[in-house]
């Protein structure tokens, strides 16, 4: 089962039909919408300051998402990715956009709508990356533009597909061993 634990008085907020993986944690100040999922050992820390999670995101394996204490949000669009083992610490991704495996995303970070940030990249603090831009690279930097529709597309699949390997959970051939 999720830990999903309130401090500080505030209390996660959890939308329908959103997925949370046995083990994922949810502490504090953050608020995930609608049809989203949260998977194996993926902690979403607002204890410090909040985290708002828009529809039909996918935070994957492994990934931390967290703040600093009265300096830092996260704010996360609709139909982002966020792939495994990513960590994002007080930054802002707009809807749509793609976050590689294993990227990182400093304080005050944005990544505009449709971007992609390629895997192991490391978006430094206060970097801004424009909508349907290619960044990769350690200190990520920009490498092209893609078409706003096809990034639009790629990510609202991705989520469709992750609502659809969600369901699978709830499958009887998904009990725990020994049920």
């Amino acid at each position: 089962m999720s830990l999903i634990k309130s401090v500080r008085g505030f209390v996660p907020e959890i939308g329908e039909n959103t997925f949370l993986a046995d083990n994922a944690t949810i502490i504090g100040d953050v608020k995930i919408g609608r049809d989203c999922s949260v998977w194996f050992n993926t902690v979403l820390r607002g204890d410090v300051n909040s985290i708002r999670i828009g529809n039909g995101v996918n935070i994957q394996d492994g990934s931390v998402l967290h703040t600093l204490y009265q300096k830092s949000t996260i704010e996360i669009g609709d139909h982002v990715s966020i792939g495994h083992n990513v960590t994002i610490h007080g930054a802002t991704v707009k809807d749509y956009a793609l976050i590689g495996m294993g990227a990182t995303l400093l304080d005050h970070a944005v990544v505009g709508e449709g971007a992609i940030v390629a895997a192991g990249a490391l978006v430094l603090s206060g970097t801004i990356i424009e909508p349907g831009t290619v960044w990769a690279g350690v200190p990520a930097k920009f490498v092209k533009k893609v078409d706003p529709e096809q990034a639009k597309e790629l990510n609202q699949k991705i989520a469709r597909n992750y609502l659809m390997y969600a369901g699978w959970y709830k499958e009887p051939d998904a009990r725990d061993i020994g049920d």
